[in-house]
């Protein structure tokens, strides 16, 4: 159980909000003996990325829509202490992830010929490092701080919910003028081990985050994906989108497609799975080519994702709908927002043991004196429609 200190200075009616609507005082804390904060960033066209060092989260992104009116796109809560109630309040809105992100089959890793079990949090499994004593509830040191960027620091010890290694790993987020939230994500170990970090923002372009988000159109760069059991463990398989509600290589309105009769979205109430980008070839990954884009013909708001990595999870929020308050006060409903994941392919490190064809482009070991990158980009802009 986390120990939550407070600030006593400040209230919501004297301090000065950001324009998502945030009270930056709300994140002022000390949790287990360190300071949390809420940190601001900006450009000078009209973007505002608000963060906090628990769990390294984006807690808001406002961008103009097609009419210039400050847009909050990202889900999350307005206050440190929701955030840090893993009993009444879990979640991983906005959350730099590591150690590994994804699953685990089993909860258990083989590194350099010696198994090693890890936490299972996700029925027998490994979720996320562990979950809630993984990354995504460390408070991150702040190591570097400017207006529009921050670099957020983590050090994880050898044996930590069961992983080999100390770690020590960095995510750099950084507003550029474009309107681009870039992230960049390095570690390095004393130990052979794993090593797979992304971002988790759960995206609603709408500006109505109480209403479900299906209405979005969604595009990803894909021409395969890994089909996953009812576990959300990939099958290890490699299947063709083509002709499957998996397909949306063209971009298209994400209920249109979504059908409760196809196994994979049957069983897991929604998307919630690994394409294998096009993006990737030739163990290198184009991150200045579009990998998945979303559209809100509601508000003319457009993301794009850039990724130098081989896969990206797509989630759209099947778990969502909990009638717990979060920003604002707003109830988010089920299948409210859309996740992008950037990553090595969930269960990766299984696969590559058993020499699972097609898995190879996606080894997530690292070793001492190497140097683990990844790279994540998030584009926003403003169009009449959505084109690739």
């Amino acid at each position: 159980m986390a120990t939550i200190l407070f600030s006593a200075c400040g209230t919501k009616e004297n301090a000065q909000l950001t324009v998502s609507g945030l009270n930056p005082t709300a994140f002022d804390s000390t949790i287990n003996g360190k300071k949390t904060e809420l940190i601001t960033l900006t450009n000078h066209n009209g973007m505002e990325v608000c963060l906090t060092n628990y769990g390294g989260r984006v807690v808001s992104i406002s961008v103009p829509d097609r009419n210039s009116k400050p847009t909050d796109v990202v889900l999350g809560y307005d206050n440190i202490a929701q955030y840090a109630d893993t009993v009444n309040s879990p979640s991983d809105y906005g959350s730099t992830v590591g150690r590994y992100a994804n699953r685990i089959k089993d909860a258990k890793l083989t590194v350099d010929g010696k198994e090693y079990k890890l936490k299972a949090n996700d029925n027998a499994n490994c979720l996320h490092g562990g979950g809630n004593s993984g990354w995504i509830h460390q408070i991150y040191d702040v190591k570097e701080k400017t207006d529009s960027s921050v670099v957020f620091a983590i050090t994880a010890k050898d044996g930590e919910n069961g992983f080999p290694g100390t770690v020590k790993a960095t995510a750099t987020y950084t507003v550029k003028s474009n309107n681009t939230l870039d992230i960049v994500f390095e570690a390095t170990t004393d130990k052979e081990t794993v090593i797979n970090m992304t971002n988790h923002c759960y995206f609603n372009l709408n500006g109505d985050l109480s209403k479900e988000g299906f209405n979005q159109v969604m595009y990803i760069n894909a021409d395969k994906f890994t089909p996953s059991d009812k576990f959300y463990i990939p099958t290890g398989e490699i299947k063709n989108v083509a002709g499957t509600p998996m397909d949306f290589r063209k971009p298209s309105v994400i209920s249109e497609k979504y059908d409760t009769t196809f196994d994979q979205i049957k069983n897991a109430m929604g998307y919630d799975h690994n394409w294998c980008l096009n993006t990737y070839k030739d163990n290198k990954g184009d991150d200045k080519t579009v990998a998945a884009s979303l559209y809100s013909p509601k508000t003319g708001i457009r993301l794009e994702v850039f990724t130098n990595e081989p896969g990206l999870q797509v989630y759209t929020g099947n778990f969502q709908g909990t009638g717990i308050a979060c920003k604002h006060g707003v109830k988010y409903p089920k299948h409210v927002s859309v996740c992008f994941e950037s990553q090595k392919y969930p269960d990766s490190p299984t696969k590559i043991k058993a020499k699972t064809k097609g898995w190879e482009i996606s080894n997530p070991y690292l070793k001492p004196g190497e140097k683990y990158y990844s790279h994540l980009a998030y584009k926003f802009s403003t169009s009449e429609t959505l084109e690739k």
